[in-house]
């Protein structure tokens, strides 16, 4: 840990977790994003190959994480190598060569690769030299239908239990509820892995979700008054909406990029550069985009269009704020979002099974409950993680109550209003046109079917539009409204209906918020600066230059070496740097983040800059 990677202690659970991996046990291991996960496996990987056990074999998902972890790896010294379609035959090969001969300590490779056998063959060769030291499924999460990001070809990993008996397994995911756990154990054949559970809190991130009301220009208000300059990630749920919002995005002035599975590898490749190397850049994606990304300074996460689930939702903020500097999790949410949601679920058309379809309601349903709650949003999302907490104090909720209010007869008239209209039409009718009944709005829609002559017309004019479209968004996340598929997401009752028709469910929701001007900042947010700076802030005159010069000489290096900043060194260790003014390099490698490797490479060149003279 000290010598390779820098660091003089394990945080939480990670000694355990590394102790467990040298000793050649399994472990199923669940940490937040930028909790330490891949030092749980790296660190066993170089232990077990001093010991005489070999080469590690790292399952990762993707070619651009794959890529990012073996060039960081490669900055602290650890012989690290990857085979995916990136790859020409000849340097294929070539990695392979190296491998066999004992020269690399870690092989990252994709589940689809693993499972050919060309592949299988050369596990079979270093496994009957005794030369397989270690499996690491990284995002582990795949392989459980349940989770947010399934992927079948992690299904096929359980042969790896099946073919190399006694060569010690890691499975480790940021997000997993109890469900997706134990399809994890079950899939991968963990049932005697020990299971390490890390804290998923992560206090550093401020969680806020706003009602949707014209959500590009809530977005813009956000960036240019929490924002502004920052790096942060946008995520969007369709293809069309990324690449409007970003072309969007640039017409107001935030440097805005485009990312999702419809563009080029060459173009997605390009912007993902862009994204880590360069500073204050905002990615608007789809969650194609994300998985592993390590730029330890974005500051915020914001989604226009509400996840799948609370899985989703807390693997893609969790992208903020992984050097734990205050960030942001962002989102507008609406009517529209949770009738696409139960749409999509509940298509017809799907082959999906009714339990699956039951799992994935629920899910929903969790994270519906989570967006409507008036307490504290950090409560709400550990607690579906099976942790208990207090209140945070740093979410919207607990920065600023909500006002709740007794919808008991709204939701009454409401859901009598659903009920008429199917009965005079033998139709259904969507939530605009239920709206405008209850407010009496006589359009040519309710002139056309005559529906100015139900009973529940008019019946409640005395809420606004927004109050109506809050009362309905809230009971189809209580599952007292449903919306038809086949009929073009017109409303029909739900199950839960008939208890708050008859009086014996009582309603408390929380009121819909008033609309935000631009400029109207929450005056409760702490006000310490730009969340990217803290760190630096208690620095002196002298200090301050030696950091400015120092991040000044890491862009350089990273430009030479074609890198981002933060692999050459993440921002904390050149504030240690600039606090601490080492004069010689006993007294440079005692900082945080500088490892043998580092030291020899660029410690020469820090104490330099650190030497610069700097008149007052």
């Amino acid at each position: 840990m000290q010598q390779t990677f820098g660091y003089p202690q394990f945080r939480g659970l990670q000694a355990d977790i590394v102790a467990n991996a040298i000793a050649g046990q399994d472990a199923l291991v669940l940490m937040p994003t930028g909790g330490g996960k891949s030092l749980c496996y790296q660190i066993p990987a170089i232990a077990r190959q001093r010991m005489g056990h070999g080469l590690s074999i790292v399952v990762s998902p993707l070619i651009a994480l794959m890529h990012d972890q073996v060039r960081a790896l490669h900055e602290v010294g650890v012989a690290a190598d990857y085979l995916n379609s990136a790859l020409t035959m000849e340097e294929s090969r070539a990695v392979e060569t190296r491998a066999w001969r004992g020269e690399t300590t870690l092989l990252y490779a994709a589940p689809e690769r693993i499972n050919t056998p060309r592949f299988l063959d050369f596990l079979d060769a270093l496994h009957q030299r005794g030369q397989l030291a270690l499996f690491a499924i990284d995002e582990a999460h795949c392989v459980s239908q349940w989770g947010h990001d399934f992927r079948p070809e992690y299904r096929q990993l359980t042969l790896l239990h099946e073919r190399y008996a006694g060569v010690p397994r890691l499975a480790l995911t940021a997000t997993a509820d109890a469900i997706t756990r134990a399809d994890i154990i079950e899939r991968l054949q963990l049932q005697e892995a020990r299971v390490f559970v890390s804290s998923f809190d992560r206090p550093n991130i401020r969680y806020q979700i706003v009602e949707k009301t014209d959500a590009r220009k809530q977005l813009l208000r956000f960036i240019e008054d929490e924002h502004d300059g920052d790096a942060g990630i946008v995520y969007c749920q369709s293809r069309k909406k990324v690449e409007e919002t970003a072309e969007w995005l640039c017409m107001q002035g935030v440097n805005a990029l485009p990312y999702h599975a419809g563009l080029s590898a060459e173009e997605r490749q390009r912007n993902q550069d862009r994204f880590l190397r360069e500073d204050g850049l905002v990615m608007t994606a789809t969650i194609a985009f994300g998985m592993g990304i390590d730029k330890p300074d974005v500051r915020f996460v914001a989604h226009l269009d509400m996840p799948k689930n609370i899985e989703g939702y807390y693997q893609e903020t969790g992208r903020a704020g992984r050097d734990g500097q205050p960030a942001d999790a962002w989102m507008a949410y609406g009517l529209a979002d949770v009738v696409n949601q139960r749409r999509m679920i509940d298509d017809p058309h799907s082959p999906a099974s009714a339990e699956y379809r039951q799992v994935m309601r629920s899910k929903l349903d969790a994270l519906l409950t989570m967006a409507e709650a008036p307490d504290c949003r950090r409560q709400r999302l550990l607690a579906y993680f099976g942790e208990q907490s207090a209140p945070c104090g740093n979410c919207d909720n607990c920065l600023n109550p909500p006002q709740t209010w007794d919808a008991t007869e709204a939701a009454r008239k409401l859901l009598s209003c659903v009920w008429r209209v199917q009965q005079k039409s033998g139709i259904g009718f969507g939530a605009a046109h239920i709206i405008d009944i209850l407010r009496g709005k006589a359009t040519d829609k309710v002139h056309q079917h005559e529906h100015a002559r139900l009973s529940t017309f008019g019946i409640g004019a005395d809420l606004s539009e927004q109050q109506w479209r809050s009362v309905l968004r809230q009971l189809l996340a209580l599952d007292a409204v449903q919306t038809d598929a086949e009929a073009f997401n017109t409303l029909r009752l739900g199950p839960a209906a008939r208890d708050i028709l008859a009086g014996q469910r009582p309603i408390h929701l929380r009121q819909a918020a008033p609309r935000q001007e631009r400029g109207s900042r929450r005056p409760t947010r702490p006000a310490s600066g730009r969340p990217a700076d803290q760190a630096a802030q208690a620095l002196d005159a002298a200090a301050s230059a030696r950091l400015a010069d120092l991040k000044a000489w890491r862009a350089e290096v990273a430009r030479e070496h074609s890198l981002p900043a933060y692999v050459i060194f993440h921002d904390s260790t050149l504030v240690a740097i600039a606090a601490h003014n080492p004069q010689s390099l006993d007294e440079l490698q005692h900082i945080q983040g500088i490892g043998a490797k580092k030291l020899d490479a660029y410690g020469e060149e820090v104490l330099r800059v650190c030497s610069i003279p700097r008149h007052q």
